[in-house]
């Protein structure tokens, strides 16, 4: 929004400074005719009456031009004043927000890099465990992890199965009850492997 709003307001003072030219041009002519017409006048160049009176109104008529044309540079001049306000306004939020979104690229950064040593590291302590644990289980593992979204195994929370969330059957519940402590258990509705812990439901 604000890069779009300072392409508009630079693109607003290009234009107006070029019109400044132009008016401070248009001054400048006439001022200049103006001034040749004033030292024909005061040099006596001219002779005929009739001349110098045409001259006269000539000069009058300028110095109401050059009025005009003054006002319009003064209006031209105070609209770029203000564009030009506007347009360091406008670069001052965009540096603003230019310097914030660096810091929230560099956070993002930092972020990535702490998840991927995170994950080397839970990769290696994974490789570790998996390498003492039964094969079979391991390979029901990666299966149930490859059709259940990565997720493998879940804690059994109270009566739920946190993977699935969905809560197990008294008889379901007796059955992992009565399991070993050491022997695998399945949720009944998603298939992954159970773990079971201080919070299961007694």
């Amino acid at each position: 929004m604000v890069d779009s709003e300072l392409v508009a307001a630079e693109t607003e003072v290009s234009d107006l400074q070029r019109e400044q030219k132009k008016a401070d041009s248009d001054v400048e002519q006439v001022k200049l005719r103006r001034s040749r017409n004033q030292q024909r006048m005061d040099s006596g160049q001219v002779g005929s009456p009739r001349d110098l009176e045409s001259l006269q109104h000539e000069i009058v008529s300028l110095d109401r031009r050059i009025s005009d044309l003054e006002d319009a540079e003064l209006e031209v001049m105070e609209r770029l004043e203000a564009a030009e306000a506007v347009q360091n306004e406008l670069r001052i939020r965009a540096q603003a927000f230019a310097g914030r979104q660096a810091e929230l690229e560099t956070a993002r950064d930092d972020a990535f890099k702490e998840l991927d040593e995170q994950r080397a590291s839970l990769g290696d302590e994974r490789a570790k465990v998996s390498a003492e644990l039964p094969v079979e289980l391991v390979t029901t593992y990666e299966k149930l992890r490859e059709r259940n979204g990565g997720i493998g195994a879940a804690p059994l929370v109270g009566k739920r199965c946190m993977g699935c969330r969905m809560e197990l059957t008294p008889s379901d519940l007796n059955r992992i009850k009565a399991a070993p402590a050491d022997s695998v258990v399945r949720c009944e509705e998603c298939g992954r492997i159970l773990v079971r812990t201080g919070e299961t439901a007694q």
